[in-house]
């Protein structure tokens, strides 16, 4: 079986991709599969084998080798941002009836969106942040943000990802500085009241077609929170099984799934929580998280005792069946 083994992406989050790309491509079984790394990027779509680069024609996805048109028989999709993350290449996939890992062209799309997410997320009861969006060239008045959200409060681009262009402002002379920061990555903004708790980051797939909590991770971040630095420069503490009581731990377990269920899910995916006198208010889902060696979700497979190999047979298993239903 031919897989592309897709990664890069238009974004600063291209080189995190490409980490996660060589642990699937280490990972994948080689008596069943034949895997393709294919890199996607602005400057181009490529195949690279050996050192050479082989343009993939954008008609069907396939590409040639020595005159041979090679074609796949199924994506592993880790692009992390656009367009991988966004929902734009598994709308192109689908269209083309390639099938692909991970969720939806739908629930991408609506999952990298921070503010719509919360929004469907909130007619379910989960709990979360309050917040408020803005647009660039929206009036903007400091005082009244700070009145409605107090101070420290979070601004955050509002489709970014590994924390890019998320600041904590703890005063009302720093917020200039934030909103340039997070309208930098994005045209529109998620401001948040700041949640002062344990955060959690929780690992939920569909695994052996049963939603599953694959682990819980605690976050201690050496900054003021859990930003790029701490996620990829090693400025945090990422501890798993994170150190809860019986009852938080559970309480964390079904809200992770009752979120993941609600946005109609399938694949890999972390979600973010901060614990707030006991219970978990959600901050974000990640549908294609990291997964270089120091990722989260890699650690808690670990824990779990499961095999990245078998995740990823997984995977192309629920692709290939999600292939069949669309046919039908």
């Amino acid at each position: 079986m031919n897989v592309a083994v897709v990664m890069g992406g238009y974004s600063d989050e291209s080189v995190i991709s490409v980490r996660s790309g060589q642990l699937i491509l280490a990972n994948l079984d080689r008596n069943k599969y034949t895997p393709f790394e294919v890199h996607i990027l602005p400057e181009g779509w490529d195949v690279l084998i050996e050192g050479s680069k082989h343009a993939i024609n954008k008609a069907d996805f396939s590409f040639e080798k020595d005159g041979t048109k090679i074609a796949f028989d199924v994506v592993v999709n880790t692009i992390h941002g656009t367009p991988g993350e966004d929902g734009q290449m598994q709308a192109y996939w689908q269209l083309l009836g390639l099938p692909y890992t991970g969720c939806g062209f739908y629930q991408s799309a609506l999952t990298f969106n921070k503010r719509d997410t919360l929004s469907v997320l909130n007619k379910f009861g989960i709990p979360r942040a309050k917040s408020i969006y803005l647009s660039k060239g929206d009036a903007i008045d400091a005082q009244d943000i700070a009145a409605t959200l107090g101070l420290p409060f979070m601004v955050k681009p509002n489709q970014s990802g590994s924390s890019l262009g998320i600041s904590k402002v703890n005063s009302i002379e720093e917020f200039d500085k934030a909103l340039e920061f997070a309208f930098a990555e994005d045209s529109d903004i998620l401001i948040e009241s700041f949640l002062k708790g344990m955060e959690v980051s929780v690992g939920v797939l569909n695994y052996q077609g049963k939603t599953t909590v694959l682990g819980i991770t605690e976050i201690v971040s050496h900054n003021d929170f859990f930003d790029y630095e701490a996620k990829y420069q090693g400025k945090s503490d990422e501890i798993t099984p994170a150190r809860l009581d019986e009852a938080t731990e559970q309480k964390v377990r079904e809200i992770s799934i009752k979120a993941y269920e609600a946005l109609g899910m399938s694949g890999f995916t972390r979600s973010e929580f901060i614990i707030v006198d006991g219970e978990p208010h959600f901050i974000e889902m990640n549908t294609n998280p990291g997964l270089s060696p120091a990722s989260i979700f890699p650690q808690q497979a670990a824990v779990a005792g499961v095999a990245m190999s078998d995740l990823f047979d997984n995977e192309i298993k629920l692709a290939l069946e999600r292939k069949v239903l669309f046919k039908k």
